[in-house]
């Protein structure tokens, strides 16, 4: 597996980086296969490094007191994934973070952010305008969370997430929408006679 695979497309694409000046951030890359339940951070650890994936599916997810895990995030392909809390002010994290399938990343730690921010102009104009996407899938999450129906929250998802449906186990999708794995079933036991009957 190259480290200049789909990191380095991602950045060309999204930043005002040249190909010349990616050689400088290229040291700053580790890759890393990971197999199918391995895990990348523990709760409590301080998060030092922010993971990209280039093939496979990760996920964050916390551990309530009853042993119940409430997941918040799934990564595909060229998505990233950390505690961003803990990454960005060391603090203890949060999360955990492990693979669902058999997964290559190239994983960064702050040293490459610097560097970047060094090299490109206007890098911190695209990382600001990914926060605030980010906040605003976030807001619109914690309202579905809220307010919307089992029903709503997994037609969602679907629009959303089309194809991780179909890598996923169900008891998964259900936690991250935050409802129980029969109410799930419910739900798709549901759609399938609207979509039979119509």
């Amino acid at each position: 597996m190259t480290k200049l695979g789909n990191l380095k497309t991602y950045i060309l694409t999204n930043t005002d980086v040249t190909e010349e000046q990616y050689k400088e951030l290229e040291p700053l890359t580790y890759s890393l296969r990971v197999k199918k339940g391995s895990v990348l951070l523990e709760q409590e650890q301080v998060c030092h490094r922010s993971f990209f994936v280039c093939k496979g599916l990760l996920r964050s997810y916390t551990v309530d007191e009853m042993g119940k895990e409430h997941i918040i995030q799934f990564a595909s392909e060229n998505w990233w994934i950390a505690d961003r809390s803990s990454f960005y002010f060391d603090e203890p994290s949060q999360l955990f973070i492990d693979a669902i399938e058999d997964t290559e990343v190239v994983y960064i730690e702050k040293a490459f952010l610097s560097k970047l921010e060094e090299i490109s102009k206007n890098y911190s104009r695209f990382n600001t305008l990914a926060l605030q996407k980010n906040i605003r899938q976030m807001q619109k999450r914690i309202n579905y969370l809220l307010s919307a129906t089992a029903e709503q929250k997994y037609l969602d998802f679907i629009e959303s997430h089309r194809l991780l449906t179909l890598r996923l186990p169900l008891h998964m999708i259900a936690s991250y929408l935050g409802i129980t794995p029969e109410s799930l079933s419910r739900v798709r036991k549901q759609l399938a006679l609207k979509n039979f009957n119509n």
